[in-house]
């Protein structure tokens, strides 16, 4: 079985990866999709003590289907078998996790994301990401 992995973040060069993913998956059923999105997790202290844990966790569960949505808007149609994942964390460690515990064999992600460094080449988290895994990574521009 071939598991192929897209994080997302509701940027366009996330959406241009799912559509590359969907494009190499093409013709193969057998195949599954996974799309991981990846909300940074909140650590101040401060806000832990004014919000339960279900609070937190839903607002992770907003901002993971926020940056699903223009992955949805792209998969509507879409024969391909297909698991979204929302697990908030530091994203290029949960990504590399969740390669791991998928078995995820092929990783396709956009070099930036919703980054307010434009100045980078590749962004920081796919730059990680590609000294974290071992599986290969397709870059989409």
């Amino acid at each position: 079985m071939l598991n192929v992995l897209v994080p997302v973040d509701g940027s366009d060069a996330s959406t241009r990866a799912l559509q590359a993913a969907v494009d190499i998956l093409e013709g193969k059923p057998e195949a599954t999709l996974h799309v991981l999105a990846v909300p940074t997790p909140i650590v101040s202290g401060n806000v832990k003590r004014f919000f339960s844990e279900d609070v937190l966790q839903a607002y992770y569960q907003d901002e993971g289907s926020n940056a699903l949505l223009p992955a949805r808007a792209v998969l509507a149609d879409s024969p391909l078998k297909i698991k979204e994942s929302i697990i908030a964390g530091s994203t290029a460690q949960t990504i590399k996790d969740y390669v791991e515990k998928n078995n995820v064999d092929h990783i396709v992600m956009g070099t930036r994301g919703l980054s307010a460094l434009p100045g980078l080449v590749l962004g920081s988290v796919t730059t990680k990401v590609l000294s974290l895994v071992k599986v290969p990574v397709t870059l989409i521009k």
